[in-house]
């Protein structure tokens, strides 16, 4: 009875955590998916030393955690007078973007390069052929792991409370202080983070449905 009196008298301030939390998610994965594509574009190139940026760019974002990278754009745009929430979106989409370029780059490396070739061979340019017959293919390929990704990215946003973004998981910790039952609280929390992943799994689903209908 206590939970279940805890989760109906906190609603409203968790919803406008859950309003935060998923502005983070969603905001930051579509910057993220703009510079993952871009460096994957990098790393299948074929030419050195922008194959070797994005491998750099890579090797950093899985070398240091991902809290430290979101302090250091936190501390260093909000010195440019740049808000938090916007610096905080900056260094998650700085994270997922390394995870989604080899989603890509491992996605249109997928395609046959005959394809490529045929489209050449139509006097289609490079980036024509690669618009409107190597990315449309890629892209269902990289769905599903673009859907792990979108997922992995709402988790992550979690540690945004840690800058003081009143977040999901800033709410649960600052209810649970107050009233000195932090169990109760993480627990709420817990069912609106599945809910969440629910929502955007389904929302993946019925996309990789569509589009295998299409095809």
């Amino acid at each position: 009875m206590h939970f279940l009196e805890t989760f109906a008298g906190t609603y409203d301030v968790f919803l406008k955590g859950m309003l935060l939390t998923f502005q983070l998610t969603f905001v930051s994965v579509l910057i993220a998916i703009v510079i993952g594509l871009f460096f994957a574009f990098l790393k299948i190139s074929g030419i050195k030393p922008l194959s070797l940026i994005a491998d750099l760019y890579i090797f950093v974002v899985r070398g240091t955690p991902l809290i430290v990278q979101i302090f250091i754009f936190y501390f260093g745009l909000t010195s440019l007078n740049i808000s938090g929430f916007w610096s905080v979106i900056m260094g998650l989409a700085f994270h997922n973007g390394a995870y989604i370029a080899e989603i890509f780059r491992g996605a249109i490396q997928s395609i046959d390069k005959g394809q490529m070739e045929a489209g050449r061979s139509l006097g289609m340019s490079l980036g024509l052929s690669m618009r409107r017959i190597i990315l449309p293919q890629a892209f269902r390929r990289a769905l599903p792991p673009l859907g792990n990704q979108f997922i992995i990215a709402l988790k992550d946003s979690s540690l945004a409370s840690f800058i003081g973004m009143f977040e999901l998981f800033s709410v649960a910790t600052t209810l649970g202080s107050n009233n000195f039952d932090y169990m109760t609280y993480l627990l709420v929390v817990a069912i609106y983070y599945l809910v969440l992943v629910l929502l955007f799994s389904t929302i993946v689903n019925v996309i990789e449905k569509r589009m295998s209908i299409s095809d």
